[in-house]
């Protein structure tokens, strides 16, 4: 049964983003002194009582102003409201009802939903029932005072919410795959959520940096849960501004992190860039899965030998991700969309796959058959004693050998791609770690890892 859903609406700045952070107990929310910094709408996971629920954060409503975003920003709010259980209708008590608040008032009366109204910045709570008073003329019940940034009155506002609110059974979260979409501004991720979705979830425009913060959207295809998280477009530092553009890098990579795969989207038009290179290194980096998803593919004049030129390419322009599987899509006809799905299942399952000792120690075993390890010009020559898979997400495979120092790079790789060729792990990277025989030595450091 899926959660029950609670909308976040109100004007541009009046602490929208600062209450979700509050009711969801996070600080995941973008919250930043400029109109129009939420503008897709993002879902909060929150508690109260007996309750689990999502918050759903929406962007700041101008319904006089027709200008940039504001358009797409009303129709996600509508979006929201549609699948909400209830709304919170969010106001500034120290700037007071305003005519913008009396029209998004009058609006919500119309949408057949409880309206709770939180009157937020009330941090005094004497003069905050003064300044609630004031916006019983908007017609939505009691005005009831909060702090976002404190927390006061946020257990009262809970308290009435959860009344409008059914109560849910428990999920089990480990079964979800978590699914990070990355890639540079413009290249389709928030077209391929939405043709994921089937429906206008992220708003989508020519124009880059659209999408500010990391959408969490759930979806489930023949029993299996997705978590896919769109998040905002990663440029180059020096073209980055403080501000909200530099915690929706920040929020991106976090989001890589805290995902089992990464789908990293790269513009079949443009091709693999320099930025895509850096970002990619930033998947190898966290170890995590990835899928390499070209989109645009409709845009591209092909013949017989197009597809295998272009594989050329992404191979010399990442040959460090050649473990990542690769699709050519077009997020906007659906070509091949629905087959990503097939690869980010087979992606999480080889990055949480576990291989028993004995079958490493076969792969390895074959490996020094074909090629023994070096020797140095003093004579002495590197032995491996036996290897073991010491985790997993990502496989990490720990190598006891006489002396890490007497194996080189070229050694080091080509028993990597022993290690792939024999045992898969197709989607994945691996973590090799040499070890010596003393525990000192620096080799056995995880900083020292070599990835694959």
């Amino acid at each position: 049964m899926p959660l029950p859903i609670v909308a976040i609406v109100g004007r541009p700045n009046v602490g929208k983003s600062t209450l979700v952070n509050r009711l969801a107990g996070v600080t995941d929310a973008i919250v930043h002194d400029e109109p129009g910094v939420t503008r897709d709408r993002m879902y909060r996971p929150a508690f109260w009582r007996d309750r689990d629920f999502l918050v759903v954060d929406t962007g700041g409503l101008v319904f006089d102003d027709d200008t940039e975003f504001l358009p797409l920003i009303r129709e996600q709010a509508l979006l929201a409201l549609s699948e909400a259980s209830a709304a919170i209708m969010v106001v500034d008590g120290q700037a007071g009802p305003t005519a913008a608040d009396q029209t998004i008032a009058s609006w919500l009366r119309q949408q057949s939903l409880p309206v709770l109204l939180a009157v937020n910045k009330c941090e005094s709570p004497d003069q905050g029932l003064i300044q609630a008073a004031e916006f019983w003329q908007l017609g939505l019940g009691e005005p009831l005072p909060v702090s976002g940034i404190h927390g006061s009155g946020t257990g009262e506002l809970l308290d009435l919410l959860v009344e409008h609110l059914p109560a849910v059974e428990e999920t089990d979260e480990e079964e979800e795959i978590r699914v990070a979409i990355v890639g540079r501004p413009n290249v389709g991720k928030s077209s391929l959520l939405n043709a994921f979705v089937g429906e206008a979830r992220a708003i989508v425009s020519p124009i880059s940096g659209t999408t500010r913060d990391a959408i969490d959207t759930v979806v489930e295809r023949q029993e299996k849960r997705y978590r896919l998280i769109d998040t905002a477009g990663i440029r180059k530092k020096k073209q980055v501004e403080y501000g909200a553009e530099f915690f929706s890098i920040n929020r991106s990579f976090k989001a890589i992190r805290r995902s089992n795969v990464v789908l990293m989207v790269i513009d079949a038009i443009d091709g693999v860039t320099e930025q895509d290179q850096k970002l990619a290194g930033r998947i190898l980096e966290e170890g995590r899965a990835c899928v390499l998803v070209v989109n645009k593919w409709d845009a591209i004049e092909k013949d017989s030998y197009t597809i295998y030129e272009y594989e050329q390419h992404l191979k010399d322009r990442l040959h460090f991700t050649e473990w990542a599987e690769t699709i050519f899509v077009s997020a906007l006809t659906g070509q091949r969309i629905e087959k990503i799905l097939e690869l980010v299942d087979r992606a999480a399952e080889q990055h949480r796959r576990r291989v028993s000792t004995s079958v490493i120690n076969e792969a390895l075993e074959e490996a020094l058959k074909w090629h023994s390890p070096p020797t140095t010009r003093q004579g002495r020559q590197g032995r491996i004693y036996y290897g073991t898979q010491v985790t997993s997400q990502p496989p990490t495979i720990t190598l006891f050998v006489n002396d890490p120092k007497l194996f080189n790079d070229n050694y080091r790789r080509y028993i990597e791609r022993q290690f792939r060729q024999q045992l898969g792990f197709q989607g994945t990277p691996i973590r090799l770690f040499w070890r010596g025989k003393k525990v000192r030595d620096v080799e056995a450091s995880p900083n020292r890892a070599t990835k694959v």
